[in-house]
Parts: structure tokens; C-alpha cells; sequence
């Protein structure tokens, strides 16, 4: 759809808009590329998975793994398809997600991601990103890979939440009212980040609101604005991702977290992200939190249900091109990642320590 109609200026309206231009509905979206049966299985068995890790009624452990953003269907394919054998192998102790990130918050400015800007050159082609982002994620899905992603765009939901296990809200935006309205209606469990500068109540206080019905503007199927009215999403948990004062994984911050959940009336899990400030950016300390988390899981805390990890084919990042024939391959283009590698070690070992836990052993690490 390459329809474009100029703004409508006049002296107090559309001043700073350049044009509109009309946007695919998730009707017409869907009909083009519809759920699989193959797809719907994973997503539906992966989603009730996740719900009762999330309430403590699964003693597997949550992996969200994958690269900080997807900027090649080859490249996300590769890695879907290696993360779906560990999946497999892994499965009776592990509920391995890959992490499928389309849509990118920026603190100035910066690339958008893939749904936003699939070319990489500033052209904000939105419909075939729409498009490109289903057809990805139904290809993963289809591998048995189930695929988490972070909300951002509150219309974006209407087009892929069918192909979502898992679902999270960053930490710009957990204390978003808007944000949390549209969790309220999302089918899959949705986490939320602590705030930027390391506020965990920011994030419990989203739990609950998100959990209680809402109404707010939205758009239909057909991509009519509308009147949206919800549920509530009862599958709210916290995510603690570190703050501008360093990370928050180390056993403190965990019962920190439990007691504002329970003043709340919270009784999910939590779960860690060993990336961005509980890693301070560099990529390597991931490992730290890892072995951190799962060693406190293993020494008994239960409320620690899952880890996130940022991972791609090969470890680190670069900088977006001015010929995208100069991409390395298998290279975040935003944070740096650890490599695959690393990637199977800290799955394996994952593994082993939570095997021990789920027997009633002690681990010696």
C-alpha cells in the first residue's frame, strides 16, 4: 500500500505533519498471511506454558533468548532453527522463548527496528514492516520456536498478538498509562521492566492496572479507530533489568521486589533480564547475572522463574552501514550480544543446575 496523502495544514492543525499515508488493516493482514495450524499449536501450548511458570505452577524455568533486534529474516531463521533443537532437548526442564524483537525504543533517535524501518535507510516503510514482522514470526513459530517480543506501538498488537507466547513492556514505557490499557487486552503474559532509573514499584504498580479492565482508543480488525474495552491481563510479572545505579538481580533486590509484590497483592514469579544496566552494556557480564540468578534459584527461591538474554550467531555489534552489503553477518545491530557459543554453554548449564533442582538435590557449583 504506497497510497500518501499530504497533511491538511491550516493555521492551527497538522502544522507539523508532512503527510499521511494509509495503513494495511490486521484483517487484511492476517488473511494474507494467517495462522498456521503448525503456528497456533506452538503458540497456544508455549503460551499456557509461560502462564503457569508465571504463577509458580510449572517448576520449569522461563528463557526469553535471542538477539536484541531482528534485522534479517535469513539470520533470524538461522538462529530459530538452532534454538529450536535445544528447545527440544531441554524442554522437561526448560521453556526456552526466542526473543523476537521488531520494534525499537530510542532514548534521542536512532533505527526503529525492523517493523518500523525494514529497509535500515530512514524510509519508515511501516506496511511492509507490518508485513515482513508477521511473516517472520509465523516462519518461527511454525519451527516450533515459540516468539516473544516487546509491545511498543500501542496499534501493533491487532497484528501479531496471535503469534505471541510471551509478550514485555520496556522500561520507557512501564509506566506509560497507555501501556499498560493495551497489556490489559493482550492474549499473551506480558512482563514489565523496572524504570530506567531502577524503580521496581514502577513496574508492580503496572501489574496491577494492567491486570484490571480498561477502555481506551484503539482500532478494530478492519483498522477502524474504536472504543477498545478489556478484560485484564492476569499474566502480569516483573522484570528486573537494572537501573542508572548499577544492576538489580543479587538476592537484595529480589526479596525488595517480593515485598512490594506482596503489598500489592502480586503473587507471580520474576523474572531477570541479564542485559542492558544489570550487565552496564558490556555484553560478557550477562554471564554474571545468569549464574547469579540460576545460583539463587537453585539455592531455593522459587519466585526467580525466568531469565532474558541477549544472543545472536556470533558475539557483539556494529554499527548500521551506509551499504548494507558491508553487514557482518549474525551481528546485532543494536546492543552487543553474546555469541551462539556462549549461547549453548549457558543453556546447557542452565539445564544441568535446574535438572538438580527439580530432583531435590543439592547442586555444587
Amino acid at each position: 500500500m504506497s497510497e500518501q496523502a499530504a497533511s491538511t495544514a491550516t493555521a492551527t492543525a497538522n502544522v507539523h505533519v508532512a503527510q499521511f499515508q494509509p495503513l494495511t488493516s490486521p484483517r487484511n493482514l492476517k488473511a494474507e498471511l494467517p495462522l498456521t495450524p503448525a503456528a497456533e499449536q506452538t503458540v497456544m501450548q508455549a503460551r499456557r506454558s509461560v502462564q503457569r511458570i508465571v504463577h509458580r505452577q510449572d517448576p520449569r524455568l522461563l528463557l526469553i533468548v535471542g538477539p536484541c533486534s531482528i534485522h534479517d529474516e535469513a539470520q533470524a531463521l538461522e538462529y530459530a532453527s538452532r534454538l529450536s533443537k535445544l528447545r527440544a532437548e531441554y524442554a522437561d526442564r526448560l521453556e526456552i522463548v526466542m526473543r523476537v524483537y521488531m520494534d525499537k525504543p530510542r532514548t534521542t533517535v536512532g533505527w526503529r527496528g525492523y517493523l518500523n524501518d525494514p529497509h535500515m535507510n530512514g524510509q519508515n516503510d511501516f506496511n511492509l514492516g507490518l508485513k515482513m514482522t508477521r511473516r517472520l514470526m509465523l516462519k518461527i513459530n511454525e519451527l516450533g520456536m515459540p516468539v516473544g517480543t516487546e509491545l511498543l506501538d500501542p496499534f501493533v498488537p491487532q497484528y501479531i498478538d496471535d503469534q505471541l507466547a510471551w509478550g514485555a513492556i520496556g522500561a520507557r514505557t512501564t509506566e506509560s498509562q497507555t501501556h499498560r490499557a493495551m497489556v490489559s487486552g493482550v492474549s499473551a503474559p506480558v512482563g514489565f521492566k523496572n524504570g530506567t532509573g531502577g524503580n521496581i514499584k514502577l513496574a508492580v504498580d503496572a501489574i496491577v492496572s494492567a491486570g484490571k479492565p480498561h477502555t481506551f482508543l484503539g482500532i478494530t480488525d478492519e483498522g477502524q479507530a474504536a472504543v477498545v474495552s478489556t478484560k485484564g491481563n492476569p499474566d502480569g510479572h516483573v522484570i528486573l533489568r537494572g537501573g542508572r545505579f548499577g544492576p538489580n538481580y543479587a538476592a537484595e533486590h529480589v526479596q525488595e521486589t517480593l515485598g512490594l509484590q506482596a503489598d500489592a497483592g502480586v503473587t507471580a514469579g520474576l523474572v531477570v533480564d541479564c542485559s542492558h544496566h544489570n550487565s552496564n552494556y558490556q555484553f560478557e557480564k550477562q554471564l554474571d547475572a545468569w549464574h547469579d540468578v540460576i545460583g539463587q534459584r537453585v539455592a531455593g527461591n522459587d519466585a526467580l522463574i525466568g531469565l532474558m538474554l541477549e544472543s545472536n550467531l556470533v558475539e557483539g555489534k556494529q554499527s548500521i552501514p551506509a551499504d548494507h552489503a558491508n553487514l557482518k553477518y549474525g551481528v546485532s545491530v543494536t546492543d552487543a550480544c553474546v555469541g551462539w557459543e556462549s549461547t549453548q554453554e549457558l543453556l546447557k548449564w542452565a539445564y544441568e543446575q535446574t535438572g538438580a533442582v527439580l530432583a531435590g538435590e543439592t547442586v555444587q557449583g
